[in-house]
Parts: structure tokens; C-alpha cells; sequence
């Protein structure tokens, strides 16, 4: 959604639709002091959906990124601890993108 290289129209539709329920579910839970958050990644490495994408690939995306590498796992997984903590507690109806900073808007 923030920045689709590749026409996966489908993939899109839905990330969309994730976003405006995030931010609806904000809405409707935060009277109640219930947070709703997303986490969005680009290409993580390696995981099962990325086993195949060759080294030149992850070297592309590393390349185009400020931290000039990819995003692993453990480091998204980060992310979501953030929310699940209470350093969070004042977040809600927001996308994080966790993509070493690929996208930037």
C-alpha cells in the first residue's frame, strides 16, 4: 500500500483493508483502553515465503534501504513487542512499517 513495486493487486486490496479496520477498531476499542496496532514488513530474511528469493535480490532491497540491509525476523518481531508492551500505551490506529526504512512517507 505505501509502496507497491510489484502489481499484486490482490495483496494490496487487502493490506488496505488491514489498515482501515486497524484504524476503525482504534476507534471503536480505544474508549474501552484497547489499542489496535499494525505492523507492516517488506521482504524479511529468510522465512518461509523468502527461501527462494535469490542473495541478489535481498543485496537489491538492502541497497535501497538506509540501513542498508534487509529485515529479519527477530528484528519484526521486535516491533510487535514494542506493542505488547507498555511503552506503547499511548499508540493506537497506526501502521508500522518495519522495513529498515524502504518506505518513507
Amino acid at each position: 500500500v505505501q509502496n507497491p513495486v510489484v502489481p499484486y493487486h490482490d495483496y494490496t486490496a487487502a493490506k488496505a483493508a488491514l489498515m482501515s479496520l486497524t484504524r476503525t477498531a482504534a476507534g471503536d476499542l480505544g474508549p474501552l483502553g484497547i489499542t489496535v496496532n499494525m505492523v507492516s514488513g517488506g521482504l524479511l530474511r529468510t522465512t518461509d515465503a523468502s527461501a527462494a528469493t535469490p542473495d541478489a535480490v535481498f543485496d537489491l532491497i538492502a541497497g535501497m534501504t538506509p540501513l542498508r540491509s534487509v529485515t529479519t525476523p527477530q528484528e519484526f518481531a521486535d516491533a510487535i513487542l514494542f506493542f505488547a508492551s507498555p511503552w506503547s500505551r499511548a499508540v493506537t490506529g497506526q501502521n508500522l512499517v518495519v522495513d529498515g526504512g524502504l518506505v518513507r512517507d
